[in-house]
């Protein structure tokens, strides 16, 4: 059976004349890539009958078909990493994620379904590409669900971007896709990128930004000196009321050790009526 080689006509092939000078890759990363490129391109591409011979024989166990099968389509692979590109992972880190997805797609393809191994495959390593940029590139991890609506809604924010000229705010995305304004702004919160509290901070090159920010278990030197000036006042204060009275005032707003009670209670403790209590505080 013939073999279409590099340089057949086919929808895996397509991307190869495009230039890898891209200015987003580093010189060693297109070095390094180009090496790659060069590796993977001596497999020749299947044909349709062949995908469907090799799935086969793969559903049976055969180690040789699955390689073949893999190898044949290592090139698709780098063709949908370059559109991931800026997101946070490197060039060879995609490819090496969209293989991850190929390798599932090889071992799950049906051809009796009637399409072509490069449409179900695509979706797999589009999968595992999006879920590795998800999990790797943030300091806090987000639920898969959050990070496909930030997609969505960042998505939506180009679209108006292009036709209204301005950034658009959360109620013009809320309009667009008919969901609450609370609802868009709650999740694009989670855009924010996460500051490390070790930071250098301000001139002083030996500060961090966690140095900066005061201890709230600590009290205010301020308010512990207003407190300690208010209990010598109450102090004074109650020095001049009799011992009973004293003890209604304690036990009436929790102080010298007795907890807050009602007029009631603090008239039963102390042998007096409510009202007399009443009058005392």
């Amino acid at each position: 059976m013939a073999q279409r080689r590099k340089g057949t006509s086919s929808e895996n092939l397509t991307w190869t004349s495009q230039p890898l000078s891209d200015n987003r890759l580093s010189e060693q990363e297109l070095d390094i890539t180009r090496r790659y490129l060069r590796e993977i391109g001596f497999s020749p591409l299947l044909s349709a009958e062949e995908e469907r011979r090799l799935a086969c024989l793969i559903r049976k166990g055969d180690k040789e078909a699955r390689r073949r099968m893999i190898e044949s389509n290592l090139r698709l692979v780098v063709k949908v990493a370059r559109r991931y590109l800026n997101r946070g992972l490197e060039l060879l880190d995609l490819i090496e994620e969209g293989n991850l997805g190929l390798i599932h797609a090889v071992e799950k393809f049906d051809p009796e379904r009637g399409f072509r191994f490069s449409t179900y495959a695509t979706w797999w390593i589009r999968q595992t590409i999006d879920r590795a940029i998800m999990n790797q590139t943030r300091t806090v991890r987000l639920p898969v669900h959050v990070i496909k609506e930030m997609n969505r809604y960042t998505k939506a924010a180009c679209k108006l971007a292009h036709s209204l000229d301005h950034e658009p705010n959360a109620e013009e995305i809320a309009d667009f896709l008919e969901k609450p304004a609370a609802k868009i702004e709650h999740v694009m919160s989670f855009k924010e990128s996460p500051t490390s509290m070790d930071v250098p901070w301000g001139r002083e090159a030996g500060r961090s930004l966690l140095e900066t920010i005061p201890d709230e278990r600590n009290i205010d030197p301020a308010l512990l000196i207003q407190d300690e000036d208010l209990r010598e006042h109450l102090a004074l204060w109650l020095s001049r009321l009799n011992e009973k009275q004293r003890e209604v005032v304690e036990r009436r707003f929790g102080l010298g050790g007795y907890p807050p009670t009602t007029l009631e209670e603090v008239g039963k403790a102390v042998g007096l009526t409510r009202e007399r209590v009443r009058q005392i505080q």
